[in-house]
């Protein structure tokens, strides 16, 4: 991105250009939509930057975003703790719970088998998944990762390491986009992926 301007107003704009899928003309926009703001805003906006990461960490059970050791969903006791979702990020944990069809738990995987990125089963969070099935409490794991090429390997090399395991392993149906993000998919489309899941077999 080229210098246009100097100063603090630039080091905003290369700072947003920074943010995923926020390009240089969007990084300008919101630059200037701050540089023209209320004082009190910004100073919210800003305040709200440094809070998220003083207080929010990670659930230690399941990997979603939390403010205390658990988040709300793995403290819920009315969840069926018999049935885990794996989900790449916590965005789709917020993407499944708006269709209202799922009343299990998760477990986040903090991304997808990527080796274009160096990312592999050891970069995820599959040795904690693992360690939560040492409880005979869970029946079923529903993979709801991305439909897309790394979203399914990690799909594929999950089947292959938990049907050994004897619990049920299970995989959202089509009705989500090859390509696509769970973030991105309406509340009826991800609904119905839910409901026509598939049990998978070696």
């Amino acid at each position: 991105m080229s210098m246009l301007y100097d100063g603090a107003i630039q080091d905003l704009i290369e700072e947003f250009n920074k943010l995923p899928g926020v390009g240089p003309k969007s990084a300008q926009r919101l630059a200037f939509h701050v540089l023209q703001a209320d004082p009190d805003d910004v100073s919210a906006l800003a305040q709200a930057l440094v809070e998220v990461k003083r207080r929010v960490r990670y659930c230690e059970t399941c990997g979603n975003v939390a403010e205390r050791e658990l988040c709300a969903i793995c403290e819920d006791a009315r969840r069926d703790g018999s049935i885990i979702c794996i989900v790449e990020e916590p965005k789709d944990v917020m993407a499944i719970e708006r269709t209202r069809e799922f009343r299990g738990l998760y477990h986040v995987l903090g991304g997808a088998i990527d080796p274009m990125r160096g990312i592999g089963p050891d970069q995820l969070r599959i040795r904690e998944l693992l360690g939560r099935l040492q409880s005979d409490q869970i029946e079923e794991l529903v993979i709801a990762t991305n439909p897309n090429v790394e979203g399914e390997a990690t799909a594929t090399y999950l089947t292959r390491l938990l049907l050994p395991l004897g619990v049920t392993v299970s995989r959202l149906a089509s009705g989500l986009p090859v390509g696509g993000d769970l973030e991105y998919a309406d509340e009826v489309t991800l609904g119905r992926a839910f409901e026509g899941r598939r049990v998978l077999t070696a």
